[in-house]
């Protein structure tokens, strides 16, 4: 009977001792926290280095009113999931075949000399293929307009850019070690151009500009009339190609590009809106 009086008593004086100890640590911690923060409060904010950019106007590249995201079906979304595509509204083919004739249009209905010589551009490989990836990028543009159909042609458009570049890296022979890593470096600037020209058509000239230099310019230009040309140019390109029919574009595939210089640059024709009378008719 006294033994569990004394275990009792015992067992009393530890809950009390290890009460006294874990408050004894809270309050240890809470004067560190205390101290941390006092020291954070005591230190002068520092001075950004460079004032970012912001913009509280929403650019958009198309001005006609944008089409609804088609409904798909559980089924579509599944396999589409899967990583395959779903039925289309137009053949699949058709789409393809399209798709081969307007990165055609990309390459011969281009004067590559002219951008050579006005840009100063060196006569090489390189120097084609950023040309050339810049026209791409912006049927690319223009066809993501056009929803799954669009997106469908866009992955065939880019597969037709690679089969090119490495026909036309064989045909001057250029041996496979080199050719593999050189389009390996190739697909690194097309997609970091991609992501670039796509910040510069929705922001400012000065955006656009500085995509182009690090693209285009290969950060060597040190004129600035040719970035302003080339903005320009950028600029008066996308108009005109989003005036263009959709569904021509799916199924033909055809685009006709300005040409670099205009006298008047400015005037791009655009679809003429329909005018109505009083009567509404």
């Amino acid at each position: 009977m006294y033994r569990r009086v004394l275990q009792s008593g015992a067992r009393s004086i530890i809950n009390v001792s290890a009460s006294r100890a874990t408050f004894g640590k809270a309050v240890e911690q809470e004067a560190c926290v205390s101290r941390a923060l006092a020291v954070c409060l005591s230190i002068p904010p520092q001075t950004q280095c460079r004032t970012l950019h912001h913009t509280r106007e929403l650019y958009s590249v198309k001005e006609t009113p944008q089409a609804t995201e088609e409904e798909v079906g559980a089924f579509t979304k599944f396999i589409e999931a899967m990583g395959f595509t779903g039925p289309l509204k137009y053949n699949k083919w058709k789409i393809k075949i399209a798709a081969l004739r307007m990165y055609t249009c990309c390459v011969e209905r281009i004067n590559y000399d002219d951008f050579f010589e006005k840009c100063s551009l060196p006569d090489t490989l390189n120097s084609w293929f950023l040309v050339a990836q810049l026209h791409v990028w912006m049927c690319l543009v223009r066809m993501r307009q056009e929803g799954r159909e669009g997106k469908y042609m866009c992955r065939y458009i880019v597969h037709s850019m690679w089969e090119d570049v490495e026909q036309r890296s064989k045909i001057m022979g250029i041996d496979a070690i080199h050719r593999k890593e050189s389009m390996r470096a190739m697909t690194e600037t097309f997609y970091a151009a991609i992501f670039g020209y796509d910040e510069g058509i929705l922001s400012d000239d000065g955006v656009l500009a500085a995509a182009l230099w690090r693209n285009l310019f290969n950060r060597q230009c040190d004129d600035p009339r040719q970035l302003e040309m080339m903005v320009e140019y950028v600029r008066k390109q996308m108009q005109f190609i989003d005036a263009l029919d959709g569904e021509d574009l799916l199924l033909t595939g055809e685009v006709k590009w300005r040409p670099l210089l205009e006298e008047n640059a400015q005037s791009i024709l655009k679809v003429p809106t329909p005018t109505y009378n009083d009567a509404g008719l």
